[in-house]
């Protein structure tokens, strides 16, 4: 059977804003779903689910390797290099790996071969269920500077036959953002209700009319009082799909990394009803 998947994209100018929260109960109200944790550098997803079956798979990059013996210092690599990771001092070649990305330019105009693959772990990616859910999580390794092979993994091999898939995005503007929306059918963006949340809403507010992405906003920790970012949105013309009020229950319950909608008929029903919204405008 023909699935009519969408995947959604649900991101924030900052971290804190509630991304993952909204990412992790909208998955487990949904029905079976996919939830895609793309913040490598700080998942948390897994938190909240704890997946059961869990496997584990490793993602490596290619990075250079040198043959000392058989360079003869004609230093073409190195001014090949646009990422400036190859340098030749003291009749050796250095290799910076950790700002090298991997195109594999060296290796083809070394005259003399003297480059050849090495294979590098960079981190790994995590795959379980969550009753209903199927958790999928990226890994960077401490110290390893771009986490993009990992979220271009992550998107390799999901699933078709379910029909929302979460794409939990870093927060930010980052590239490793704007890896974690490519895919993404539509975007969701998170924003407190603050002239601070303001600034990092208009940063991924941006970001998704860059890509030309269809988005909507929902508005967290919301108050009975003035609401800047929902003055903001009315000013853009932007979507608000919901309110999502403060509420120090909900937040005790996300501290402790517990999924609201499991806990909390209230909540259920308060996340089913924003996933109507969603599901209303992007199918």
């Amino acid at each position: 059977m023909k699935v009519n998947r969408k995947k959604i994209a649900i991101l924030s100018g900052k971290g804190g804003t509630g991304k993952t929260l909204l990412s992790v109960n909208l998955a487990a109200v949904s029905g079976e779903s996919i939830y895609i944790d793309c913040d490598v550098e700080e998942p948390n997803g897994f938190l909240f689910f704890k997946p059961q079956e869990l496997t584990k798979e490793e993602v490596n990059v290619t990075i250079p390797d040198f043959n000392k013996s058989l360079c003869d210092g004609c230093k073409i690599c190195v001014d090949f290099c646009k990422f400036n990771a190859l340098a030749y001092i003291s009749q050796e070649l250095l290799v910076f790996d950790k700002i090298c990305h991997s195109c594999g330019g060296c290796f083809l105009v070394c005259p003399q071969k003297a480059l050849t693959e090495k294979r590098k772990t960079i981190g790994e990616i995590q795959r379980g269920t969550s009753d209903n859910v199927l958790v999928m999580t990226g890994l960077l390794n401490t110290g390893e500077v771009s986490g993009i092979p990992i979220i271009k993994r992550l998107f390799e091999d999901i699933p078709k036959e379910r029909e929302f898939v979460f794409i939990d995005c870093p927060p930010g503007s980052s590239c490793m953002v704007m890896e974690s929306i490519k895919e993404a059918d539509y975007c969701i963006l998170v924003a407190e209700p603050t002239l601070f949340g303001v600034h990092n809403l208009n940063m991924v507010y941006e970001l998704v009319t860059l890509f030309n992405k269809p988005y909507g906003v929902i508005l967290n920790k919301c108050l009975e009082e003035e609401n800047p970012s929902e003055i903001f949105c009315n000013e853009k013309s932007i979507k608000i799909f919901g309110k999502i009020p403060y509420d120090n229950y909900l937040g005790t319950l996300n501290s402790n990394a517990m999924i609201s909608v499991r806990m909390s008929s209230k909540y259920k029903d308060l996340f089913s009803g924003l996933l109507k919204t969603i599901a209303k405008e992007i199918f």
